[in-house]
């Protein structure tokens, strides 16, 4: 069942939506060759913290950190480890979920690290015009498979590949609710959009195929052909007028 939300109750999404913006914009000042990805996981993780806000993904079906830090092959819930270090001209994709006041805010974003081929720049520049393709097309009377094929329509416009495995999802007082939202397909089908739905939609584009594989941690998910991987995520609501994007500053 799809949960509408009511006006005050988005304003709590905001708020939540608020505190997940700023730790990006704290992971994006951070951000270096050097840097381990449990660095950041701790940066974050200490900020949530003092914001009062409980991280969405620590314990989530066990995973052991505050984000998923997925770096250049590695598509989605990559875990923060000493032992990966960033690089120069490597990309790495960081996932970031908050709980305020019972509502989850959640958004990813890929980044550079340094300077990067003009072809990956071109993958991340794709895959966040996907992302508001995606945005533009969650509004009232709209079909729920609207949003799904204009991010494909972009990454695909562009010569890359759109990820089938997994998708966006609805979102409020649980991180994943109904609908799923994949990123591809036919416009025109599944559940007309109303005012109040409140949704996570997340391209997940990638230089070459769309096969991906899960790692033996069953958390990290990698391209079949180790080729490069962009993630994109907004929190947004549906309201009459318009979609509003809640994990902004």
């Amino acid at each position: 069942m799809i949960v509408l939300k009511s006006a005050d109750e988005i304003q709590l999404m905001r708020e939540a939506g608020r505190v997940v913006a700023q730790a990006h914009a704290l992971v994006r000042e951070l951000i270096r060759p050097g840097l381990t990805t449990l660095d950041l996981d701790r940066a974050v993780d200490e900020f949530l913290l003092k914001q009062n806000a409980i991280p969405a993904f620590k314990g989530y079906q066990g995973y052991p950190a505050s984000i998923c830090a997925s770096v250049n092959e590695v598509v989605v819930h990559g875990i923060p480890s000493k032992d990966v270090i960033l690089q120069e001209g490597s990309i790495i994709s960081v996932d970031i979920g908050a709980f305020v006041d019972g509502f989850c805010g959640d958004s990813a974003w890929t980044y550079p690290v340094g300077e990067v081929d003009p072809e990956v720049q071109s993958l991340l520049q794709t895959t966040e015009e996907a992302l508001f393709e995606g945005i533009a097309q969650a509004k009232v009377g709209n079909r729920l498979s609207d949003i799904s094929h204009a991010v494909q329509q972009r990454a695909e416009e562009r010569g890359f590949s759109v990820v089938r495995d997994f998708v966006g999802h609805g979102i409020g007082r649980k991180m994943h609710e109904a609908p799923q939202i994949p990123n591809f397909g036919p416009p025109g089908r599944g559940p007309r959009l109303k005012t109040g739905m409140t949704l996570a939609i997340e391209p997940m584009v990638n230089m070459g195929s769309y096969h991906v594989q899960i790692l033996n941690d069953n958390w990290t998910v990698v391209t079949r052909d180790n080729k490069w991987s962009a993630h994109f995520e907004h929190t947004i609501a549906i309201t009459d007028e318009g979609p509003v994007i809640l994990t902004i500053l």
